[in-house]
């Protein structure tokens, strides 16, 4: 395989008008919606959408021993989350979107159609024979490739189980016009001849792509760079069926920060995983699409502007690192400038996940605390914890904000503003005379006070303002948790009192 410039070469297919272009997602449901197949179904959805065309999904679930229906209801799922809708084929008979499992027939009609033309053949090679051969290869310092022994047979062995293989041309070159990498270029002799139909009858993952692509008039077809080696036995099976050849374009792996390909140990990689984490879908969309392609400076955008600049020119060839703190960064913009009306749905499913047994939390509460806590939110998460620590019992103290600012020194300003608060109105103004008066007496300043009071409150060393944090758990609970906590310093019973480990 070899790279040069697209410029080197005067057969580049043509462009197809913008208005009939069609894009597809065709992922294999052995697993959950990796974000590195995401980027890519998000690329093929910006395409089409861009140029007014069509996006497909499709289910590729020929690997028996591996597909699920777990995994295919995770992909519905992470799609339909991220709002990244697919089009209706029009030739769909039955489940949408599409599986090549209620596919099969096509394709053994057509690998049939390419033995009974000549350019299939027979082939009774059982698999432990080819893994002895392929050792062998690999021990010589060779490619393994499959040696062709049964291209030349004539006489059909019955006795035996067969596939068929596809001839290929064993010599020339196959060239591969990517609209990322350039002009590729793969000599035919290192290609062995495809299995196209395994001796079970089940077809196998390159033909069927051909077979598929065709038949939904796929036009661009946007993969992750691993298909590239794909890409040239694909070539050949559209030439043999003289099919049209559909552009390619093929994307960089997403990697992780030591530049190896993101995987489990980089930390979550599923798209369910950043959803039960509180990520927002829009900004996990917009995190991912700039994962490689980039609009001069910009950081943010919404999803009608990603729509209107998105092109396959600015996708860049070399790979991209994951950044969590980027992504983390991002989420927070986007929480901080959401509609409460569009957050506090997200925040009462996850509050149910979090604490079924609690009684539910009313819609205008959340949004009140949502409102009060989204500058400091850098997640869903987030907002449910704050959520919880206003409900009486969920509040926990952290160890290090415990000892350092609930101690014997604070004690009597807690027993005092405890005090004057039952005395007190509990209005704003009323809370603020109350600090005027205790500043006074202890010619401290308003934030030395708040700290003790502000952790006695909330168990954290930050949050809101005090003014809104008393707002927020109400005159009762206020006064309930001062004390509470004045009793297990007088006792010196408070879980943070325990010596740090």
């Amino acid at each position: 395989m070899s790279l040069m410039s697209a410029a080197d070469d005067s057969a580049t297919p043509a462009s197809v008008p913008p208005e009939r272009v069609r894009t597809r997602f065709a992922p294999s449901p052995t697993g959950y919606l990796h974000v590195g197949g995401v980027r890519t179904a998000l690329f093929c959805w910006l395409f089409a959408r861009h140029h007014g065309g069509k996006f497909f999904l499709r289910i590729e679930d020929t690997d028996r021993t591996r597909s699920t229906e777990d995994a295919i209801a995770a992909i519905l799922d992470g799609m339909t989350w991220l709002d990244l809708r697919w089009d209706p084929w029009e030739k769909a008979e039955g489940r949408d979107p599409v599986r090549q499992t209620d596919r099969l027939a096509l394709y053994q009609a057509k690998a049939r159609h390419l033995f009974d033309n000549g350019q299939a053949y027979r082939c009774y090679c059982t698999a432990e024979e080819l893994e002895a051969r392929r050792q062998a290869a690999l021990a010589k310092g060779e490619i393994p490739k499959y040696d062709g022994r049964c291209r030349a047979l004539t006489a059909p062995d019955g006795s035996k189980p067969f596939a068929l293989r596809f001839k290929t041309p064993q010599e020339g070159e196959t060239v591969v016009h990517d609209l990322v990498k350039g002009r590729v270029v793969f000599e035919n002799r290192q290609l062995d001849d495809l299995i196209i139909l395994r001796s079970d009858n089940t077809p196998t993952y390159n033909f069927c792509v051909v077979v598929d692509d065709v038949d939904m008039a796929i036009t661009h077809v946007i993969r992750g760079d691993d298909h590239l080696n794909n890409t040239p036995r694909q070539i050949q099976l559209y030439k043999a069926f003289a099919y049209p050849i559909p552009r390619f374009a093929h994307v960089s792996m997403i990697l992780g920060p030591d530049k190896t390909r993101l995987s489990k140990r980089h930390g979550a990689t599923s798209v369910q995983s950043y959803r039960e984490m509180g990520y927002l879908p829009e900004a996990l969309i917009n995190y991912l699409v700039r994962l490689g392609w980039s609009h001069g400076d910009q950081e943010i955008f919404s999803r009608r502007e990603l729509i209107e600049r998105f092109s396959l020119e600015k996708i860049t060839s070399s790979a991209a690192v994951f950044d969590i703190d980027k992504l983390l960064w991002l989420n927070a913009t986007y929480l901080k400038a959401a509609d409460p009306n569009t957050i506090v749905p997200l925040v009462q499913q996850l509050l149910a996940q979090r604490a079924s047994a609690m009684p539910p939390v009313s819609p205008s509460r959340i949004e009140d605390i949502y409102l009060a806590h989204r500058e400091r939110a850098k997640t869903l998460i987030d907002i449910v914890d704050a959520v919880l620590m206003y409900i009486p019992g969920h509040r926990k103290i952290d160890p290090a904000a415990g000892r350092k600012f609930l101690t014997a020194e604070s004690l009597p300003f807690l027993k005092r503003f405890g005090a004057l608060l039952a005395d007190a109105s509990f209005e704003k103004a009323a809370q603020e005379t109350i600090f005027e008066a205790l500043k006074a007496e202890t010619g401290q300043k308003m934030a030395a006070l708040a700290q003790p009071l502000r952790v006695a409150l909330t168990g954290k060393s930050v949050s809101p303002g005090i003014f809104d944090v008393l707002r927020l758990l109400g005159k009762d609970e206020a006064l309930a948790r001062i004390s509470g906590v004045v009793r297990e310093i007088e006792d010196g019973k408070g879980e943070w009192l325990t010596p740090e480990r």
